[in-house]
């Protein structure tokens, strides 16, 4: 099955809420919840020399930068009126390969490797000839075919050095050369695509199979093992037979997607395709939790945060077939599981890439969309009209739309202990776990957050769910690469929403990012103890920024942050206070290539916070619990009087 390919960081995104540094700064309260914090529009692409516009800063007034004190409490910083939150229009897909030329790449780069919250790495020559070949070819074709000649060229042409010159400092001669190669291999590729579609066209096809060419795929899910040549022979059989099988009804999509699949192209035009792939492979191999998206394909760095809290769409899942995707999952009304989807809006959708395809899913939250697609009950394509609020046909995979928190009552000396369980950090958890406090009938004895898997995800969320424990307390310290600090503080809760009974944190190896954030942050205040095994480590933050040449969208690390008390967590991850012997996570940050180094940031806790709060004595009695690890919290937890203390 054709998904989006996950070539994301190990861990989820974390954007901090901080002041813009700029002018093209996406702030992570707007853009990190594309669903929640801001409408999903797309709408079509601008000319490219016209980039779409930025989305200003919002969310700035629990923002403070640090200079030893922390402002008084209730003190805001007042919103600009021209930094209110705009819509962040998603551009419709135009279906091209991306293009990026020479100055525009190198000056991407230098905004990367000057952004970055500690100084780039070099970068490993066959790891980035690889990533860029995965990233040039969409089909399996172009580069990543075992008979195509362009993964020798990437590792005989040293494309790194083109990036990383100086704008203005002259052409891109490692890009022209592969330019080059490509000009010829496509072609080729392309005269056998053309005669073996016209030779299909002749023979014809039964009726009966027709729509099984619809709906099969020629790609390859995966590793690529057909030869280019194949794969071309096969693309053009099935797109003739395709015209044969329908008629005038299809031509206008077989010749599009004919021409993205083989397309035209001069050695100095393939040489800014192979630029746009070597900036979206370049990113990551200095950055770990970095990506660079052109515009048309930018939903896929935010794949992370559209998980958490996904928009309309008119699909959730899809395969590429040869003249377009066909629906497996989640069709909204009047579309159809097993529709082949022809054309979105003005957006053919055949010969795109996986990650065109993909944004051209996202709904408009207002205006109805256009779709065509090929159906097996009728003879030729038919137009349909979706909107966001039309019925979905099938559901989504559990998980992909989370509504409200997991929560579960165990009994626990007299009373019982409330266990919420949060899988993932969206961006109004603080919402999510007052609602969860507010619907229980009776006050538990204590409440366990169970965030075990959870890779993170918004600061935003996470700051909101430490107001209802720490309700405005100072909390994470965050460190720019030239040295400049700013602290968040929580966000006071409504009257009423305040926790103050005990709590503690489950946590385990697979804990990352913001989750540590919210067991770090109880446990350096002394609130409530982290339970469990030591977590992955992820101790920086991101932000999503336009890049420099206007044609796209970075996803950078610029920031490492510590706990309020000042205890590193990148690398090291948090320490819990009652160790359980849990399996220890499979990956950790201090594994991944050019992670972040480790920072120990100052001690910014307000004094009068620092409280513990003693889970009373449970006297054995505990349970039934399902989990059994949540047995053992809950039973280490009320069993000694430190639990509190880390």
């Amino acid at each position: 099955m054709a998904k989006l390919r996950d070539r994301r960081a190990r861990k989820g995104c974390l954007a901090p809420r901080i002041a813009p540094s700029g002018p093209n700064l996406l702030t992570a309260a707007s853009v990190l919840c594309l669903a929640s914090a801001v409408a999903v529009v797309v709408r079509p692409q601008p000319p490219r020399e016209t980039p779409a516009r930025p989305l200003w800063g919002a969310w700035l007034a629990d923002w403070y930068p640090y200079d030893g004190f922390a402002p008084p409490k209730g003190e805001q910083l007042d919103l600009p009126q021209a930094m209110e939150a705009e819509e962040r229009v998603l551009a419709a897909p135009v279906g091209d390969p991306p293009v990026i030329d020479c100055d525009g790449a190198r000056k991407i780069v230098a905004q990367a490797r000057s952004g970055l919250a500690m100084a780039a790495e070099p970068v490993d020559k066959e790891r980035f000839a690889s990533a860029t070949s995965d990233w040039l070819d969409p089909h399996g074709l172009w580069s990543v075919a075992p008979d195509a000649p362009i993964g020798a060229a990437l590792l005989e042409n040293d494309v790194a050095q083109d990036l990383e010159a100086r704008p203005g400092s002259g052409p891109c001669t490692a890009a022209l050369a592969i330019g080059s190669a490509l000009h010829g291999w496509v072609g080729d590729l392309r005269t056998e695509v053309l005669s073996a579609r016209a030779a299909a066209r002749r023979a014809g096809v039964v009726r009966k199979h027709r729509f099984d060419l619809v709906t099969s795929t020629p790609f390859e899910d995966g590793t690529v093992t057909r030869r280019g040549h194949d794969l071309a022979r096969t693309l053009g059989q099935r797109m003739g037979a395709l015209e044969a099988a329908f008629g005038p009804s299809v031509e206008t999509y077989t010749a599009v997607a004919t021409d993205r699949l083989a397309p035209e192209k001069t050695a100095e035009q393939w040489a800014e395709i192979v630029l746009a792939a070597a900036v979206r492979a370049y990113i990551p191999q200095i950055d770990p939790h970095g990506a660079w998206a052109p515009l048309d394909e930018e939903a896929s760095i935010y794949d992370v945060d559209l998980e958490v809290d996904p928009p309309p769409r008119m699909w959730t899942e899809m395969t590429r077939t040869a003249l377009g995707v066909r629906i497996d999952r989640g069709a909204r009304a009047p579309l159809r599981d097993g529709d082949v989807v022809l054309r979105v809006g003005a957006s053919i959708v055949g010969g795109m890439s996986v990650e065109q395809a993909n944004q051209l899913s996202f709904l408009p939250t207002a205006e109805p969309v256009r779709a065509t697609v090929l159906r097996s009950d009728h003879p030729e394509p038919i137009d349909l009209e979706v909107e966001a609020h039309a019925e979905l046909l099938s559901q989504p995979p559990t998980g992909i739309a989370a509504v409200g928190l997991a929560t579960s009552q165990v009994d626990y000396g007299g009373g019982y202990a409330l266990v919420i369980r949060i899988p993932d950090v969206p961006d109004d958890l603080g919402e999510r776990v007052m609602a969860a406090l507010a619907h229980v009938e009776r006050e538990p004895l204590g409440v366990l957050l169970d965030l075990r898997g959870n890779g993170g995800g918004s600061t935003d969320g996470a700051l909101g769910a430490l107001g209802v424990f720490l309700p405005g307390a100072p909390l994470f310290p965050m460190r720019r690469r030239d040295g400049e600090i700013s602290v968040d503080r929580a966000p006071r809760p409504p009257e009423g929403a305040v926790w103050s009974g005990p709590v503690a944190t489950l946590v385990d190896g697979e804990s990352a990012s913001a989750a540590e954030m919210i067991a770090g942050a109880l446990a350096a205040y002394d609130r409530g103890p982290a339970v469990g095994s030591r977590t992955y480590g992820k101790g920086c933050a991101q932000e999503y920024l336009d890049d420099d040449a206007g044609v796209g969208v970075l996803r950078l690390t610029t920031l490492v942050f510590s706990l309020p008390d000042g205890t590193p967590v990148q690398r090291l991850g948090v320490t819990p206070g009652i160790a359980l012997g849990l399996p220890a996570g499979v990956d950790r940050e201090a594994a991944l290539p050019h992670a972040p180094t480790t920072w120990a940031g100052p001690d910014v806790r307000a004094t009068d916070l620092v409280r513990q709060v003693a889970w009373p004595d449970h006297a054995g009695r505990i349970g039934p619990a399902d989990d059994p690890v949540i047995y053992r919290a809950l039973r280490a937890l009320g069993a000694t009087r430190v639990a509190s203390r880390n």
